[in-house]
């Protein structure tokens, strides 16, 4: 086969030496050709030109923005995705059950390409931008904004740490956590014209929504590559509904699940699944970002799902599916 192995040399979990590794590994069997971004929006560009020139599969080593990039390139071609962790949560790939080490996971990449282990998976977008596992309006965007803002070194080596006070310090001084900024509305749904007012909403194509440390944040288990999109709409962030909903996500306590259409969920929570259109009116600018990378601020966002859009190289019996 012909690969492309597009690789974010600024991402984590990337070194000289993995780099060499994982070239090797993948130029054994197959015809290899190997390159590096340099900007924002660099992979898009390298993954449209790949399928173009009828690269049968583009694999990315970097984390999560560059595999976002990537994706939105290979959108509604033949040629397919495959990922391997090069950034510091590496959610994507983990949802796929690949092991964290990009050399351990070049191994079942390579089982998975060498047994045609590859669907076709449906995405989500946001204003024409696909992405992968989720996006993010509101709170966390803001988060991630900060986060960006600190540099890239900072955000290369501090890793989950950096995120988390990233998190207090938004929660506690840049974002209003208290008064919803937006509603949200399902056309054709059960929910009043009015729509549901929140203050953070993540739109999940898969879950978890993200992993702290080697625990999963489990949002909506409803959400998966094979069906269409779940929101999570969050009314407020008090202390008591973050407390309650991190104590869910992680599996520390029980938690029912909400009921369809005018269910309310968990406090200060709801979660609404199988949605294939969404729209999202801000009573000012927002931040807004997809698959972790901070895009910038709207007042009225459209999400849509898009089934059977990419095709993906699936670890074989990974999670995501089986």
């Amino acid at each position: 086969m012909k690969l492309l192995l597009v690789v974010n040399p600024s991402a984590s979990s990337v070194t000289a030496r993995t780099r060499i590794v994982i070239q090797k590994a993948l130029s054994a069997d197959h015809r290899l050709e190997v390159a590096a971004t340099t900007r924002r929006g660099h992979a898009t560009r390298l993954a449209q030109s790949a399928a173009n020139d009828g690269i049968d599969v583009v694999v990315v080593l970097g984390g999560d923005g560059t595999l976002n990039e990537a994706a939105n390139g290979l959108v509604g071609t033949q040629t397919a995705l495959a990922a391997l962790p090069g950034g510091s949560t590496n959610v994507f790939a983990r949802t796929l059950g690949l092991p964290d080490d990009p050399v351990e996971a070049t191994g079942a990449l390579m089982d998975a390409i060498e047994a045609a282990s590859i669907r076709r998976v449906g995405l989500g977008s946001v204003n024409d931008r696909h992405f992968l596992f989720h996006a993010g309006i509101g709170f966390d965007a803001a988060v991630v904004e900060q986060v960006e803002r600190r540099g890239g070194l900072l955000k290369r080596f501090a890793g989950h740490p950096l995120y988390i006070a990233a998190a207090i310090d938004t929660w506690i001084r840049h974002y209003d956590h208290r008064r919803p900024a937006f509603t949200v509305t399902f056309p054709n749904g059960e929910e009043p014209e009015t729509g549901l007012p929140g203050v953070f909403a993540a739109c999940l194509n898969t879950d978890p929504y993200t992993y702290l440390g080697t625990r999963g944040l489990s949002l909506a288990p409803a959400a998966t590559l094979e069906s269409p999109l779940s929101v999570a709409t969050f009314r407020n962030l008090s202390a008591s509904t973050l407390a309650t909903t991190l104590a869910s996500a992680v599996g520390l306590r029980s938690a029912s699940r909400p009921q369809p259409a005018s269910r309310t969920g968990r406090a200060g929570l709801q979660v609404r699944d199988d949605v294939e259109l969404a729209e999202i009116v801000a009573s000012r600018p927002v931040p807004w970002q997809v698959d972790g990378d901070h895009v910038g601020d709207a007042e009225r966002l459209v999400v849509r799902h898009h089934p059977d859009v990419m095709d993906l190289v699936v670890p074989l019996a990974s999670p995501a599916f089986f």
